[in-house]
């Protein structure tokens, strides 16, 4: 055609110029017969054009993508190089950086978020750890949805499933975000996220509360899960990993793995069909082959909203004898073709049911196979206990040197319970055999390192084990006092042979399953036993063995205000907290009330405290204004909760007045503390509160030989109080032949009980 067109071309140029003027005519004749022609066919030499355009422009790309890849000499990029410049090819960022935002209360998240980061940036991609408090969602959350970030969120869970101090805004605006039409269903389309949850499984009405609120919120607002919520676990029992740093390790072992996969450009990402509630199933068998790879290491298990959704066709639900949808039955049939779908769905059901059944108690066999190797001392409780100072015994048990023993050791005065009931604070042995508690009070001077439950599910060493290590820990505290300046040497001495056990270190001794075995062993050697317990285990209170002196602790005198201050972890803590007082009221040996006076919290509450007195009839109450511990993220405690001696001084007189039988007895200054004491231990107007120990060995050891039957009550081994250690005495609760030594710069210490 283009050969054509040239030809037509090269003839009408030919005709037109080389004709003479006769020509004329004959020349415009033979022009018109080669345009029209042209004319006629132009929609071909358009067609010709625009194919020679194109095939000139794919020609121009062509050559200019090759100058562009052409690869730079060997010179020029070794000059390049020597002036400090690299030479590479332009790369595509599917993660920019990964930022994680973490709400804590007592640092474990912080922690946890530090070591996240360290691990990110060791892959080589840059990360951020970001303070929920410091950040404003409002203005800078959407803009994670464009900038190609990983956020990451470590949230704790704290008291009655509530957000920590620092995550309450973040919180609070990302609930609100999730239902304002005005921030819409699409607000935060294109961010990428991950949630872990720091919480207690004991608490199970509140269990990771905070962490799946927020994964549903984010979701709610078209966030993209990059890993589906994981639950963090203190309790051991039901941590699936062991512990709360063990369930860390795992998810941060799979979040690495999808942060690699996307860093690599690799589309797998968690997919899944998500509910309202932020709950996710995926949508076929095939597709979910690596979910379920996935969370088999997950450290969430799955629930049952996460379970898999199991496709199946037609063909795989008929049963035998079923026809298609076309084929035609007879009616003398239909009656055996009913019984027979009948009985196929009766038959799947009950496989169904059998194959659940065996699911079930392989899980429960799996769980009590876990539950029998863990151990209530985890690696971070030991390292966290040990820097505290105390002599770990086995996996539940501790010991630690008390400060009125070194006190003592000096001759520099004793502790309350040698002013009100002759203890030698010297010779006390201070531990516990079980360092769980019940409670998590607000002044607790461990600040909660300790874990808690409502049941011993751990596992369990002997009482001769405990005992032994505890004494031999005890003695080796006591020696590296030896030659130390001030220490007598016959105190040192008596010292090394412990004649006493405060079995209130911390935690709940009364939990310990083998604690009456424990107290038998004790009594054996000749060891007086002060137990205490935080009264939520009343049946355990009724079945214990005489000890030398029982306590209660009794913070507050309401249901709400017992709450707030020990924070119990039973949902019917104030029906146990009655029952407890009850079960001491039936106690024979000394009973005490431990009362710990918080101001503007608990010391207002004047005639409740007297109708639990009723209740329970203790032979002794103290009461004692609560120890500033310092300060703690997991407390509100302040200075300003600490009352002073004289305010507790009135407080325990208006008490007194509400109970006839009670007077003041004894006075500890140094401690802030008061003992009241019934008044059967006043003895032609002297009291008699001391402890004659030497006589309740001999009383518990009959009662141990005669299975019970020779009982005894606590006026057959008291002992009268020396007139120093009596309220209003000049010494106020100070032994005057011990020295009493102030320091200049004085600073507070915490241990002891």
């Amino acid at each position: 055609m283009l050969r054509v067109l040239i030809l037509m071309l090269w003839d009408f140029i030919t005709d037109t110029f080389c004709t003479d003027i006769d020509g004329a005519k004959t020349g415009r004749s033979t022009f018109e017969s080669y345009i029209l022609p042209v004319w006629q066919n132009r929609l071909y030499l358009y067609t010709v054009a625009a194919v020679l355009f194109g095939i000139w422009f794919s020609m121009k790309m062509v050559f200019k993508k090759k100058n562009l890849t052409t690869p730079v000499s060997p010179g020029l990029y070794s000059a390049v190089k020597q002036n400090g410049y690299s030479v590479d090819k332009e790369k595509i960022v599917h993660v920019s950086e990964v930022k994680i935002f973490y709400g804590s209360q007592t640092g474990t998240a912080k922690g946890f978020a530090t070591e996240l980061e360290e691990e990110v940036r060791a892959l080589g991609i840059p990360a951020e750890v970001i303070d929920l408090k410091n950040y404003d969602p409002d203005d800078r959350l959407a803009d994670e949805c464009s900038n190609k970030s990983v956020c990451v969120f470590l949230l704790a869970t704290y008291t009655d499933g509530q957000p920590t101090e620092n995550a309450k805004w973040f919180c609070k605006w990302l609930e609100e975000a999730s239902t304002d039409f005005r921030y819409g269903k699409t607000y935060l389309k294109g961010l990428r996220y991950a949630v872990f949850g720091l919480g207690n499984s004991v608490y199970v009405d509140h269990f990771n509360t905070v962490s799946k609120n927020v994964d549903k919120w984010l979701w709610k607002l078209s966030g993209v899960r990059i890993l589906s919520r994981s639950d963090g676990d203190c309790n051991v029992v039901k941590s699936r990993h062991g512990n709360l740093q063990s369930d860390f390790q795992a998810w941060m072992s799979l979040f690495l793995s999808r942060l690699q996969v996307m860093v690599a450009g690799q589309k797998k990402a968690y997919s899944g069909n998500c509910k309202p509630d932020g709950s996710c199933k995926t949508r076929h068998r095939k597709k979910s082959q690596e979910r379920i790879e996935d969370d088999q290491a997950s450290p969430e298990p799955l629930s049952s909203e996460e379970e898999l959704v199991e496709s199946s066709t037609d063909e795989e639900s008929a049963g035998p004898e079923e026809r298609g949808p076309g084929s035609v039955v007879d009616v003398e049939d239909l009656g055996n073709m009913m019984n027979g779908l009948r009985k196929a769905k009766r038959e799947e059901g009950q496989e169904n049911e059998l194959r659940k059944l065996s699911r079930l108690k392989k899980v429960k066999n799996a769980e009590e196979e876990v539950e029998e190797k863990r151990e209530m001392i985890t690696p971070a409780l030991r390292a966290a206990l040990t820097k505290q100072g105390y002599k770990l015994i086995g996996s539940h048990s501790g010991v630690k040197l008390c400060r009125w023993t070194k006190s003592m050791l000096r001759g520099r005065g004793g502790c309350y319970k040698h002013t009100f009931y002759g203890i030698e604070s010297h010779r006390c042995m201070e531990t516990t055999p079980s360092l769980a508690c019940a409670n998590k009070c607000v002044f607790c001077w461990r600040h909660h390192t300790n874990p808690v439950g409502t049941e011993w599910r751990w596992k369990m060493d002997p009482p001769e084990k405990i005992l032994q290590e505890a004494v031999v820990n005890h003695q080796n505290m006591i020696r590296q006092f030896r030659g130390v300046p001030g220490v007598r040497p016959e105190r040192y001495e008596e010292g090394l042979r412990v004649k006493h056990c405060a079995l209130s270190l911390v935690g709940e001794p009364i939990m310990y399953p083998e604690i009456n075995s424990f107290l038998r062993l004790l009594h054996t050697q000749r060891i007086s036993s002060f137990l205490v317990t935080n009264a939520q285990f009343p049946e355990e209170i009724r079945t214990l063995v005489p000890v030398t002196q029982l306590y209660v602790s009794v913070d507050a005198s309401t249901k709400d205000s017992l709450k707030k201050i020990d924070r119990p972890l039973f949902k019917d803590f104030w029906t146990r907290f009655l029952d407890s007082l009850k079960a001491l009221g039936e106690k024979r040996q000394r009973t005490v009330y431990r009362l710990t006076l918080v101001k503007q919290w608990n010391v207002d509450e004047m005639k409740a405290y007297s109708e639990l007195i009723s209740l329970g009839q203790p032979d002794f109450i103290e009461v004692k204004g609560v120890t500033y511990c310092g300060e703690s993220s997991a407390s509100s405690l302040t200075m300003a909760n600490v009352p002073w001696h004289e305010e507790v001084i009135h407080f325990v007189q208006q008490l007194v007045d509400l109970l006839p039988e009670y007077q003041i007895a004894c006075e500890h200054e140094h401690s802030n503390c008061l003992l009241v004491a019934h008044t059967k231990f006043k003895v032609e107007g002297e009291w008699w509160t001391w402890i004659d120990y030497e006589r309740f060995q001999e009383l518990v050891q009959a009662y141990e030989e005669t299975g019970g039957n020779q009982t005894f009550c606590a006026q057959d081994y008291m002992a009268k109080t020396p007139t120093w250690a009596v309220f209003g005495a000049p010494e106020r609760g100070f032994k005057p032949t011990d020295t009493r030594h102030q320091r200049r710069h004085k600073t507070k210490d915490i241990s002891g009980c």
